[in-house]
């Protein structure tokens, strides 16, 4: 995949992705470390109005959040990111790929995620992206990964590339993704404001 930016030309190599299962429903209602009690004195949580009984203070997260959802009450949102209720999949990247640098994400030949990798290309994929834990899918968990997995589970004909920039400093990887992103625009790529 060649990226053509005003001062120079990006050239991606495409690793293979293998999909272990699709279209995941409500995986946020597997967090069962916390009680409904414990998540609601942390500070990301303390704003949020309860109105849950008792006994339901002392419950697993994940049960009472889902038990809400399944009963038709939209409270159970207030605890989740903005994509934290989305359907998920399960991939990964079989090449052992230590590297670090950019990464894009295509669909039908259109690239539309552009993003950095400053540990290693491996742990972002199969440890971030490709495996949406619990934990990510609440206001104090991972956006992009929801999003990201999100869309990557809407698509067709989606393929992974990465641009090695193992060598370099991790604040040349931050500063060419920076150049990529404000000279270009994909889909999904959210905007920071």
């Amino acid at each position: 995949m060649i990226l053509e930016l005003k001062e120079k030309t990006i050239i991606f190599e495409e690793v293979p992705i293998s999909f272990n299962k699709k279209d995941i429903h409500s995986v946020f209602g597997k967090k069962n470390n916390k009680t409904l009690y414990e998540t609601l004195k942390h500070p990301k949580y303390k704003h949020l109005n309860n109105s849950l009984t008792i006994s339901e203070m002392n419950s697993p997260l994940g049960q009472i959040l889902l038990n809400l959802k399944n009963t038709g009450d939209n409270r159970y949102l207030k605890f989740l990111n903005k994509y934290g209720d989305e359907i998920f999949c399960e991939f990964s990247i079989k090449e052992n790929l230590s590297d670090y640098g950019l990464y894009c994400w295509v669909e039908n030949d259109v690239i539309k995620y552009v993003g950095r990798c400053i540990d290693n290309f491996n742990k972002r994929i199969n440890q971030g992206y490709g495996k949406i834990s619990p934990k990510n899918c609440f206001i104090d968990g991972q956006v992009t990964n929801c999003h990201l997995n999100s869309q990557i589970n809407k698509a067709h004909d989606i393929k992974f590339f990465i641009f090695k920039m193992t060598g370099k400093t991790k604040e040349e990887v931050k500063i060419l993704e920076k150049e990529i992103l404000n000279e270009k625009h994909f889909d999904w790529n959210i905007k920071k404001g």
